[in-house]
This record gives structure tokens, C-alpha cells and sequence, in this order.
């Protein structure tokens, strides 16, 4: 048995992306962000369906054409269709964020 909460370093200089499950259809990745931020102008484009919950710790993600971001904190969550472009403004400066993101194909 493994528990989301193992291995979490002390300190990261880049996001921790950790592969739990996959298939032809489905990825299950834990993400550990402490201070993190997409890099300025840069926005995520992906080929799949993004469903992410925020297990501990906050974070604010901005869709492209919404006009403010959207603050998450534990057991938040949010469906991001595919091509969708988004990115994250920030992750707790106090803690380690805990990411929990499903990707999926529609078929």
C-alpha cells in the first residue's frame, strides 16, 4: 500500500510529479508544489482532460479567459477540458501543495 502524504521532500526547486497509475486512457499523477508558479507568459495546452484536487496546502490557478483566478484550497477540485489553456499564479508559501490530477481521453 503507498499514501500520497509519503516521500515529500523537504524542499523542491521544481514541481515533484509522481506517475501513480496509467493506461492507454487515464493518468493518475501526484504533484507536490511548494511556492510554485507556471513560468510568466507560459500557459498549459493539453492533449487530455484534467481533473485535479488540491489534497493539502492552497493554490490559485487562472483559466485563460476568466477574468480573475480561482483560489483552491484541500478538497478543492476542477474539471480542465482538454486544450483548454491554463496555468497556476501560486502555491502556499507555508506548506507543501498536494496535487491529485486525473488526465483522461473522452474515448
Amino acid at each position: 500500500m503507498s499514501n500520497l502524504f509519503d516521500h515529500l521532500p523537504a524542499t523542491l526547486r521544481e514541481e515533484l510529479c509522481d506517475t501513480l497509475v496509467e493506461t492507454v486512457s487515464v493518468r493518475i499523477e501526484r504533484i507536490v508544489s511548494f511556492q510554485h508558479a507556471s513560468p510568466q507568459d507560459f500557459w498549459y495546452d493539453q492533449e487530455q482532460n484534467e481533473w485535479v484536487v488540491i489534497i493539502q496546502g492552497s493554490a490559485s490557478i487562472r483559466i485563460e479567459g476568466k477574468e480573475s483566478p480561482m483560489k483552491m484550497g484541500p478538497g478543492d477540485f476542477i474539471n480542465i477540458p482538454a486544450h483548454q489553456r491554463h496555468r497556476v499564479e501560486w502555491t502556499s508559501p507555508d506548506e507543501p501543495t498536494i496535487w491529485l490530477a486525473i488526465f483522461y481521453s473522452e474515448t
